[in-house]
């Protein structure tokens, strides 16, 4: 029989069996005797600091026979003198000079003696005709244990973790910081998860591309038939809310596979070289799970662009996070049927290494939904709550461009909460319209009273963007108009877009620039005067026109070109690769824009002032004027509605609920209480 190399056995009583049948080493002999070494020094220590330094709380006495006098001087309170070991403790009376006190308590003090003297200073006191008690031989131990107790349970609970973190170092990846290199991931599987594809809607391109992952996943054979091979990474991108995360939630629902969900903030700890670790842990875990899916949610957390913008110098630890990611990524081989899934806002800060293919071989573009998607995303949510007979969710679909999936769920569930506070037994569309003027502007605020001036400058401001709007052909078509002050506005007037726009035409620009110039140009033509009411709309005005100059080309001084620069918020001053004479150019060029924008407006607001009049007046009546209610205001005819006015006037002038009938003992005819009967 050949001889084998001496092994250690795992059974023996020095090393245990560690994960994988490994024997892990116990820890060494020398660091645990120096640990005890220290702690016993420490210890003692501590017992001559104690036993040697002045009592706490109380004031030492120079000499005993200074002591005496104040017995003699009656200054020590009689009852309060102790005689002990090594001291006499006494209280001194309040009052004394040198020795004063707040309140009736006294000042304690002690004098020390010499220890084997005992017997000495009690005849002492005996002979001052002063009461003491004796409490010989146990003041050093109740002092010292009083104040070694407490640094006694710190070096237990010191020395119980680092014996814990010194068990653990064995087989760890993070050595003495023990678990803090173990990943910290979520295992999710379609028996944990309750999201399907079936509540993913308005995003079907993405919802199709995951959809491979889930069937390849199942069924690999049919895929690797033509010799293709399974994609590495898929990267998920899109603005906030639009269903990323939900996308992957959907998979573990779907997938009949382990689903490793991890967020890229928790890579990264306190510690250096933790993040690797994780990864490297996390990716071990997956491949013994395969096949399986790993998510990594925001990640951009630890995948941005090496060496870019400003950096503190010294160790990296994102980078070195980053650089496992992309070792353990480009490692994967065909047989392995490990997909990992990212998902980002910021897909143009990411390092260019790993948005290659070979790494993340595939980026899903997960975009707000159009019109037909919201309408979807609504159905999906509505399919929770009750709705009334009103409701159309294919107008409400309309009137909320630019809306992502989480906020078109915010309004289902504004709009349920509004109709339960309305104890109403179904949502309405009343409701619905409500709840999406809540999320994009804030609450309406029915209880600020504003003054005359401030109500009758709102009204004309708001008549004049509706007017503007009302005549221009190429802007959005009006949805209605309010004054009633809603978040940080006064009022507010609405579009409702028969369209998705994914382009924005220069006429389109021009007319929304007269709009958001409508407001100033009213209110200053009627009061005379201006006011900040229209700082939104200056802001937006000028947005749109260096937009048009820096970015779409709008400008014949300027031409076809970009001035903008690259956006990538790497750095904290803002590129601009042009000289001073072009940024002046630039400068003026938004100036005409704007100059153009308001002078049309001024024109079509005083061509037209008797609308502007009469929808001002609508406004301050009814303070809400539909798009029907402004058409036949424009025609000139009469509004047949109730008023604010007419409306509270009602609610007051309903009779109020009556009384009971007050009872009455039977055989009387007498009302408890000394009340008349009601006429009812």
């Amino acid at each position: 029989m050949p001889r084998t190399p001496d092994r250690p056995d795992p059974s023996s009583r020095d090393e245990k069996p560690g994960p994988g049948g490994r024997p892990v080493p116990p820890p060494p002999r020398n660091r645990r005797q120096a640990f005890t070494w220290l702690t016993l020094l420490a210890l003692v220590v501590l017992m001559w600091v104690v036993m040697t330094g002045p009592s706490r709380g109380m004031r030492q006495i120079d000499t005993f026979q200074q002591f005496s006098t104040f017995v003699k001087e009656e200054k020590v309170r009689p009852g309060s003198v102790v005689i002990e070991d090594t001291r006499i403790i006494a209280e001194i009376k309040p009052g004394t000079p040198g020795f004063e006190s707040s309140g009736d308590k006294g000042t304690p003090v002690y004098v020390s003696i010499t220890p084997g003297e005992f017997a000495y200073y009690q005849d002492k006191l005996d002979e001052m005709g002063i009461g003491w008690k004796a409490d010989a031989g146990s003041s050093v131990w109740v002092q010292l244990l009083v104040g070694i107790a407490p640094v006694l349970l710190l070096l237990f609970i010191v020395w119980f973790f680092i014996a814990r973190s010194v068990r653990a170092a064995g087989g760890g990846p993070g050595g003495m910081l023990g678990s803090f290199g173990k990943s910290r991931h979520r295992v999710g599987t379609k028996d944990t998860v309750s999201v399907t594809f079936n509540d993913v809607a308005g995003i079907d391109e993405a919802k199709e591309e995951v959809t491979e992952l889930v069937e390849f996943l199942k069924n690999p054979k049919r895929f690797t038939r033509l010799g293709g091979r399974i994609p590495r990474g898929v990267l998920l991108c899109g603005p906030p809310g639009c269903g990323k995360t939900l996308l992957a939630k959907a998979i573990a629902g779907e997938a009949d596979v382990p689903f490793f969900s991890i967020s890229g903030s928790d890579f990264v700890e306190m510690f250096v070289g933790v993040g690797a670790s994780r990864v490297r842990d996390l990716f071990k875990q997956a491949k013994e799970n395969s096949p399986c899916i790993i998510f990594l949610d925001e990640i951009d957390a630890v995948g941005r662009r090496r060496g870019g913008g400003f950096s503190s110098g010294g160790h990296d630890e994102r980078e070195q996070t980053l650089n496992a990611i992309l070792v353990e990524m480009d490692g994967f081989e065909a047989a392995d049927q490990v997909i990992v899934i990212a998902a980002t806002n910021r897909s143009d800060v990411l390092d260019p290494a790993l948005t290659r293919p070979g790494r993340f071989d595939r980026q899903v573009q997960v975009s707000l939904p159009d019109l037909n998607g919201r309408r979807q995303i609504l159905e999906v949510h509505a399919k929770k709550v009750k709705l009334g007979p009103d409701v159309d969710l294919e107008r409400l679909a309309r009137g909320t461009p630019m809306f992502s999936g989480a906020d078109l769920a915010a309004i289902i569930n504004e709009a349920a909460i509004i109709a339960t506070m309305s104890e109403k037994d179904a949502v309405e569309m009343l409701d619905l319209e409500e709840a999406r003027d809540k999320i994009r502007f804030g609450r309406a605020r029915k209880s600020r009273k504003l003054e005359e001036v401030e109500r009758v400058a709102t009204a004309y401001h708001e008549a004049g963007h509706t007017v503007v709007q009302a005549l221009l052909p190429e802007a959005d078509p009006l949805h209605k108009v309010t004054i009633i002050p809603r978040g940080q506005a006064l009022g507010a007037t609405f579009s409702l877009p028969e369209k998705d726009r994914y382009g924005y035409a220069k006429r389109y620009l021009e007319a929304t620039m007269r709009v958001l110039c409508g407001g100033r140009i009213a209110e200053e033509r009627k009061t005379g005067d201006t006011s900040s009411g229209a700082g939104m709309d200056i802001r937006m005005a000028t947005a749109y026109a260096r937009h048009m100059v820096l970015e779409w080309g709008m400008s014949e001084r300027l031409g076809f070109v970009n001035y903008a620069g690259t956006d990538t918020q790497e750095m904290f001053m803002p590129e601009k690769d042009y000289s001073p004479d072009t940024a002046k150019i630039i400068d003026e060029e938004v100036r005409r824009l704007i100059d153009a924008a308001y002078e049309d407006a001024r024109r079509i607001i005083d061509q037209n002032w008797e609308k502007v009049i009469a929808i001002a007046e609508a406004l301050l009546r009814f303070e809400t004027l539909s798009r029907e209610d402004i058409d036949r205001v424009m025609r000139g005819e009469q509004l047949v509605k109730p008023t604010v006015a007419d409306l509270l006037a009602a609610e007051s002038a309903k009779p109020a609920a009556k009384p009971l009938p007050p009872k009455t003992e039977p055989g009387t005819g007498e009302e408890l209480g000394g009340m008349l009967p009601s006429p009812a």
